[in-house]
């Protein structure tokens, strides 16, 4: 199991703090009833402050289990409010690298699909047109890299919906490495796929500065060969 320390930590105020979460944590506390990002977080500011009370911290985005990156929390009611105003007006900029096994069809493209959540089966199934209890479902993807074997996607999310780059992904041919639930045929030694939340950014909703958050990805082999390949 993961463990949380302070080299995680990406970005802090009195507001919010950025951590780089790793592939196999939960953001929440799910029915697996394996600890949570939120509670390391916690726990960690509790001892590092010497807060002898209840610390206050809010999830206010998740990714997946099995992906790495951006995570931000907020630290203040305020804080918390200000930031869920700018994720429902639009105004979070959201970026991630993926590695695929398979070319894409275009260098870059805007997809659309409507998605619709099976929750029994934890997935999403992806139409190119709308069904009943679908959701639309935006992203914009660019080949930034490829090495003898994989591909390497810059993915800006549009909307923000259950599974929506891995199953998007899948839907062009281009299933995450590792990704069995969306096709791709082996899992990762570790359990978690190559989908990593590179950056968040925004304009603070109360001190009003630019804020821009990049995690560095998993240290492996894998993505140390394209991050050789000057990626940005």
């Amino acid at each position: 199991m993961n463990t949380f320390t302070a080299d995680q930590i990406l970005y802090e105020d009195n507001h919010y703090i950025a951590v780089n979460k790793q592939c196999g944590d939960i953001v929440q506390a799910d029915k697996s009833g394996d600890e949570s990002l939120l509670e390391m977080v916690k726990e960690f500011i509790k001892v590092r402050d010497g807060k002898p009370g209840r610390v206050f911290l809010e999830v206010t985005h998740r990714i997946d289990r099995p992906v790495s990156g951006v995570v931000l929390f907020a630290k203040t009611s305020k804080g918390l409010s200000r930031i869920n105003n700018l994720f429902q007006e639009g105004k979070i900029i959201k970026k991630y690298w993926a590695i695929v096994k398979n070319q894409p069809p275009k260098e870059s493209d805007l997809l659309v699909h409507y998605l619709l959540r099976d929750n029994n089966k934890n997935k999403s199934f992806v139409y190119g047109r709308e069904v009943h209890g679908s959701k639309i479902a935006k992203l914009r993807y660019e080949l930034v890299g490829r090495t003898q074997n994989y591909f390497m996607l810059s993915i800006e999310l549009i909307t923000g919906r259950h599974h929506q780059i891995r199953a998007q992904l899948a839907k062009i041919g281009c299933p995450i490495k590792g990704d069995l639930k969306y096709g791709y045929p082996r899992s990762n030694p570790d359990g978690g796929i190559y989908l990593h939340s590179r950056l968040f950014a925004f304009t603070h909703p109360i001190n009003g500065e630019e804020v821009s958050i990049v995690a560095p990805p998993p240290k492996d082999n894998l993505w140390n060969e394209f991050l050789l390949l000057g990626l940005e």
